[in-house]
């Protein structure tokens, strides 16, 4: 049995699994400490391995076409303590046909952990459900209280392991993802790296170190993050600690990374990149600025250097991925790596030349 910290769980990613919208359910079928993930729910891959179907990989995780199905087939052996939503949609708001899942789910005993904007501690049908069969509610993007939250206060300037940003060019591009694949080479590699979370999808695969970026109150967004990577070193003492990175810097809706920069203060940058993407997630003629612009950007605004590129291979055949690495190493002068299909292994030997 897998050790977690909140045991097992259903994923409810309805229509959105294997879509950019399904991006908290892929995050935690790939990997997470917080649950044993035991099935995902989805109507239009029912019966498949969702494994197989993100990455072309059986992990033995079963697709159900509903709730009912699930609870029926997995039985009392892999009975979920928790049911997550995996939805993640423009604007993060709930769909109506999710809520009437939420309220079986809570009938049946499960708790609901939801990283949406919508609250549902704010739905006082659904709580009451909640509160007679004893269900825990947690809205991940609740905002902390105020007296919880930490202002910059230059402590960052303290840690002296090595800190990379993984930035991205746009949008739910795999940013998340690839820094999970880092943090775990290095470890496999004999080195101690950590994670600093940005987003609720980390903070539900398990980021010990995290802060929601897109939910916390402005004034505090760069103390947070710096908070989170301050703790991160002084509590684990790490040779690497990976900042997740936000939207992009050019995105119209989710223009992030701006405080990554300013308050984690990382030594150097990643950019992941999807070369077949034309425009902005979401945003159609929104055309995406070139991955050389996206890179003058960044350096501009940190004065660090960006010093390798990470692949998204959407869109691509595997025997288009090599190629294309090839062609934006050329195009960029930059070593380039799809650690989602290849591993992680080559990027982290370039990685320790630059460990402190």
């Amino acid at each position: 049995m897998k050790n977690t910290i909140d045991g097992k769980a259903l994923v409810y990613a309805d229509g959105a699994y294997n879509t950019p919208n399904g991006k908290t359910a892929h995050g935690l079928v790939r990997f997470t400490n917080r649950y044993e993930v035991v099935g995902v729910i989805d109507h239009k891959y029912a019966g498949q391995d969702a494994g197989m179907v993100l990455d072309g990989k059986q992990n033995n995780i079963p697709i159900f076409k509903d709730l009912k199905e699930a609870m029926e087939k997995l039985g009392s052996a892999n009975k979920p303590e928790s049911m997550v939503i995996g939805l993640a949609p423009d604007g993060g708001r709930l769909p109506a046909e999710a809520k009437d899942t939420i309220k079986e789910a809570l009938k049946l005993g499960l708790n609901i952990d939801s990283g949406l904007h919508d609250f549902l501690y704010l739905d006082s049908e659904l709580m009451a459900i909640a509160k007679k069969n004893n269900c825990r509610v947690r809205d991940v993007r609740r905002t902390p209280d105020r007296d919880q939250l930490h202002f910059f206060t230059g402590k960052i300037e303290e840690v002296d392991c090595l800190k990379i940003a993984l930035l991205g060019t746009d949008s739910a591009i795999g940013k998340r993802t690839t820094a999970w694949i880092i943090v775990q080479a290095f470890r496999d590699a004999g080195l101690k790296a950590e994670m600093a979370g940005t987003g609720q999808t980390a903070w539900m695969q398990g980021a010990k170190y995290s802060m929601i970026m897109d939910s916390c109150i402005n004034d505090f967004v760069s103390g947070e993050i710096e908070h989170a990577v301050h703790e991160a070193w002084k509590n684990e003492s790490p040779d690497l600690i990976m900042i997740e990175g936000q939207g992009s810097l050019m995105n119209p809706a989710y223009p992030g990374g701006f405080e990554i920069l300013a308050a984690g203060r990382p030594d150097y940058v990643i950019v992941q990149h999807a070369p077949k993407r034309m425009e902005y997630d979401g945003f159609p003629g929104y055309k995406l600025h070139s991955i050389k612009e996206q890179i003058n950007a960044i350096e501009t605004i940190s004065g660090k250097k960006v010093i390798a590129i990470t692949l998204n291979h959407e869109d691509m055949r595997k025997d288009e991925i090599l190629s294309a690495c090839a062609k934006i190493k050329e195009e960029t002068g930059l070593p380039t790596f799809d650690v989602l299909e290849y591993g992680a292994e080559e990027l982290v030997e370039l990685l320790k030349s630059y460990l402190k």
